[in-house]
Order: C-alpha cells, then sequence, then structure tokens
C-alpha cells in the first residue's frame, strides 16, 4: 500500500477515484449490514450516493427490512470491494436520515422509471406476482404522466457516520495490507496496521 493519507476520508476518495476508472459496473455498489433488535445480522448491496467528512450516504425505501432494523439499532457497518484494484473498504459507525432537502434533491436526480419504481415497490413485502409490481408501476405512471414524479414520503436516505474505516489491499501469498483508522472521543482518527 501506497504512503496512507492522514484522513481516512481523503483515502476513500482516492481510492473510489481509482475505482470509478477500473470497474466496469457499479464501483459504488457496496454491502450494507444491519442488525435486528433480536440481535439478528442481514446484509445486502445499496449504492453510495455521497460522501464526505459527513459520512456515507444511500437511499432506500423507509419501510424496507434496512430501514426497519435502522429505525431500531441506528449502527451499521459498509463494504466495498474493487475486484479490479484488489481493494477493499469497511466502514463502521452510527446511521440517521438525511434531511427531507437532501432526499429530494436526490430522488429528483434520478431517472423516471426509478422515481416510478419506488412508488410502484412496497419494498420487503411479498409480492404475489411480478404482473401485481407492473400494473403498480403503469398505475404511478399514468397518475404522474403530465406532472413531475415527487418524492413519496416514505423513501429517504440515511448517511453513516464512520468510527472505524480499514483499508486492505490485496499481496501476493495471502500477504495483504490492511490499514485500520478509529476515531478517538477528541474527533481525531488514528491509524493503526494490522495482521491479514
Amino acid at each position: 500500500m501506497s504512503e496512507p493519507k492522514i484522513d481516512p476520508i481523503k483515502q476513500f476518495s482516492d481510492w473510489y477515484d481509482d475505482a470509478i476508472v477500473s470497474e466496469k459496473k457499479n464501483p459504488d455498489a457496496m454491502a450494507l449490514a444491519t442488525v435486528s433488535s433480536e440481535g439478528v445480522p442481514s446484509v445486502r448491496m445499496v449504492l453510495l450516493k455521497g460522501y464526505g467528512e459527513d459520512g456515507f450516504v444511500f437511499y432506500t425505501n423507509m419501510e424496507s427490512k434496512k430501514a426497519q432494523d435502522l429505525k431500531k439499532k441506528p449502527l451499521a457497518s459498509l463494504c466495498f470491494y474493487w475486484r479490479q484494484l484488489g481493494r477493499q473498504v469497511r466502514i463502521d459507525g452510527s446511521v440517521m436520515e438525511v434531511t427531507d432537502e437532501e432526499a429530494d434533491l436526490y430522488f429528483s436526480s434520478r431517472s423516471r422509471g426509478s422515481q416510478i419504481s419506488a412508488w410502484a415497490s412496497d419494498q420487503s413485502k411479498l409480492m404475489k406476482t411480478r404482473e401485481e409490481f407492473e400494473e403498480k408501476a403503469a398505475q404511478f405512471e399514468k397518475k404522474f404522466a403530465s406532472e413531475k414524479v415527487f418524492r413519496p414520503s416514505f423513501w429517504s436516505g440515511y448517511r453513516l457516520k464512520p468510527s472505524r474505516i480499514e483499508f486492505w489491499t490485496e499481496k501476493d501469498d495471502r500477504m495483504h495490507d490492511r490499514l485500520l483508522f478509529e476515531l478517538t472521543g477528541q474527533g481525531h482518527w488514528n491509524a493503526s496496521k494490522l495482521y491479514p
């Protein structure tokens, strides 16, 4: 691993820029792990929609399984894996909802089809047939035929504020590099090397 940045957010930004160039599809894909109130873990792929000093942002239906988990236990982990680069980033932290203004702005940037899909999907609920979903989408397409599709009240986003960020670089013979940043109570990052 080249000499790391002192700030892990800057380090992430450099790696993410590299991933945008090297990864053919979805360099913004990340695994999101949550835990239920009973302590049962759950993981799924979501897309990164923003990041910075204040955290890492993703969006979802607020009635989904992930949102229900986060309401009860607002802690989560993210994991990026960029195969072409042989790099992985793991991020742990607390989660909070984004503002309505942020959610509105992002929703307005989505394709119209994705906006309609957000209205039509009862995310994570049982679906009898695919046709049922397609019919609901058609109904919302008709409803919004002559107007802008506004964000549903049940659809928004979350920001994960990191407390730990680990950078992993693949090496031969499983001699991987691991660099861990942990946030101190004073708001500074401590860096440590880990055995692979």
